[in-house]
């Protein structure tokens, strides 16, 4: 198949995948099955563009052109490439996980929730292989309105008071700040396509290019930088393996992955030099504040969702350096926070599916009910510290050195106070399900791990960040190709 065959298959296999699933609503196991091959066949495809990609080529394809010059068309170069990695092989793991979940907590509307994955998995494909900002848009939008029927999945006054705070902070960002940028964009470069060094004129005003860039970083709500950030911590009213879909899959990463593309093909990285201090201010001030609320937080997923948005930040706050380094470094943080933060979730469900346990208090010997579980658990956790030999360190390697490269010493305060705050808030629960007793009258350790499908998917994905920091060489040569290291 040629490039662009690749690309429209990689957008039809899951909307083809969620009639699949729709139509063997009777049947559980055929419809799991459904999910499994979808997702597996989804990873095949976009593999298969790796190679061509790494070696220059970039495949792109025309749908068609509602409007005169602003046409729906898709592009792979080397960001969309590793989103769409991610994305496609974590789909997998979190469907095998999402078998185990589903079933062992007797879910209703189980169909509906595989179906609105596999529609939002085609969502995150179309962004991640956006030619230009009006495709980025429309897609972006889609994901939106597909995954709100899994934040509000239970049907509770609770879920639906979470899905409507979802709803309406991205719904309402998109409207009041992205799409007046984009219009703004098309108005005075002429084209809304990705272009590298950017497509913006250069006699354009160092004050309108900040007022754009913040009308772009705010409206980009899914990368949740405060103060547009609740929309988060509302959604871990979802199930689990939603609350997974939103933090590593989709959402959020479509938000960092926007943040990027627009800095990098949009401005470009030369035309907003001097530009970005506000926002260098603004990401650590979220990575910091995010990282103190988490350590309060005595619900396990709520602490979870609060480092993700002190993480999502890293990638802000790294782009906004402007140096090939610190893009490299934004670029690889998006993966390697991919399976960390994932591992960290799927673990959480599985802690309560088998144990009961949602607060981080309940946790004490949790360990030695559930040591397949709490060791995949540590492993996501050193990586999001940044302790080798996990995968988050090379991130942050390349963060912090930018950040001395270019003589940005509050960005160095960030990293290492984060660095701090995040193993505040993780060891502490390491520690107490290895190294403490079991509550009194707590007899839930005597019991075993979750189902085997979400043992097997949070030891899949805690893997991949081992693996990833020994063989992290075809991850760094096709980040490189974003803003050659040197250039």
């Amino acid at each position: 198949m040629s490039g662009g065959e690749l690309i429209m298959a990689a957008l039809a296999i899951p909307l083809m995948g969620a009639i699949g699933i729709a139509l063997c609503h009777r049947r559980p196991d055929l419809r799991e099955t459904a999910t499994l091959a979808t997702s597996a066949l989804l990873f095949v495809c976009v593999a298969s563009l790796l190679s061509g990609v790494m070696a220059g080529e970039r495949p792109q394809v025309r749908l068609l052109e509602p409007l005169p010059g602003l046409p729906v068309a898709f592009l792979v170069e080397p960001l969309g490439m590793l989103f769409a990695l991610v994305a496609s092989a974590l789909w997998m793991v979190n469907s095998i996980y999402s078998i185990g979940y589903m079933r062992a907590n007797k879910e209703a509307n189980q169909t509906r929730f595989y179906v609105c994955f596999a529609l939002a998995l085609a969502a995150t494909i179309g962004i991640a292989f956006a030619a230009n900002l009006i495709t980025l848009f429309l897609f972006y939008e889609i994901l939106t309105l597909v995954t709100f029927p899994l934040v509000a999945h239970h049907g509770t006054e609770e879920a639906k008071r979470g899905g409507r705070v979802y709803l309406a902070l991205l719904l309402g960002t998109s409207v009041l700040f992205l799409l007046p940028a984009i219009v703004f964009t098309w108005h005075v470069a002429g084209t809304t396509d990705f272009r590298p060094g950017g497509i913006l004129p250069a006699q354009l005003a160092p004050a309108a290019l900040t007022v754009l860039l913040a009308l772009y970083m705010f409206g980009i709500g899914k990368a949740a930088l405060m103060p547009f950030h609740r929309w988060l911590p509302a959604a871990m009213v979802a199930p689990t393996p939603v609350s997974a879909l939103l933090h590593a899959v989709a959402v959020v990463k479509a938000g960092v992955f926007s943040v990027l593309k627009v800095i990098i093909y949009v401005f470009g990285l030369d035309q907003l030099a001097g530009t970005t201090g506000w926002l260098i201010g603004i990401s650590g001030f979220t990575i910091l504040a995010a990282s103190v609320v988490a350590l309060n937080a005595d619900n396990l997923k709520r602490r979870l969702a609060y480092s993700t948005i002190s993480q999502l930040s890293y990638v802000v706050m790294a782009a906004a350096l402007l140096t090939p380094l610190s893009v490299l470094g934004a670029a690889l943080h998006l993966v390697v926070h991919a399976f960390g933060k994932i591992t960290l979730f799927l673990a959480a469900g599985a802690i309560y599916t088998a144990a009961h346990k949602t607060e981080v208090s309940q946790l004490n010997g949790i360990g030695r009910r559930m040591p397949w579980t709490m060791t995949a658990f540590t492993l996501a956790a050193l990586s999001l510290i940044g302790i080798p030999p996990a995968a988050g360190f090379i991130s942050k390697w390349f963060i912090v050195s930018s950040a001395l490269e270019s003589g940005q010493f509050f960005v160095l305060a960030v990293m290492i106070a984060s660095t701090l705050l995040n193993a505040a808030y993780f060891l502490p629960i390491v520690h107490a399900a290895f190294f403490r007793k079991p509550d009194d009258g707590d007899e839930s350790h005597v019991h075993g791990e979750a189902p085997w499908p979400m043992v097997l998917a949070l030891m899949l994905s805690a893997g991949a960040t081992i693996v990833l920091f020994f063989l992290s060489d075809p991850l760094l040569r096709l980040a490189r190709q974003l803003v050659p290291i040197g250039s």
